[in-house]
């Protein structure tokens, strides 16, 4: 069963890096920050797009789970 995540970024990505993040939607806001959206099948996924973010040189500002996805659509 997988949940549904919200990951802020420090600094803004393009909609591009969507499909190399898990397929997460990218949605940058007014402050300088990003927040990626979607679901993650479980946990070894979420350390995957951890993982990315930091190969990117990021900085990871919050992990959120906003629920399981079947509440989310």
């Amino acid at each position: 069963m997988c949940d549904t995540y919200e990951l802020r970024v420090k600094g803004l990505l393009d909609d591009h890096w969507s499909a190399w993040l898990g397929g997460l939607a990218v949605q940058r806001q007014e402050d300088g920050t990003t927040v990626l959206v979607g679901p993650v099948v479980d946990q070894a996924a979420l350390h995957g797009v951890i993982n990315r973010i930091r190969d990117l040189g990021l900085p990871l500002l919050s992990v959120q789970r906003t629920g399981p996805c079947s509440e989310q659509r």
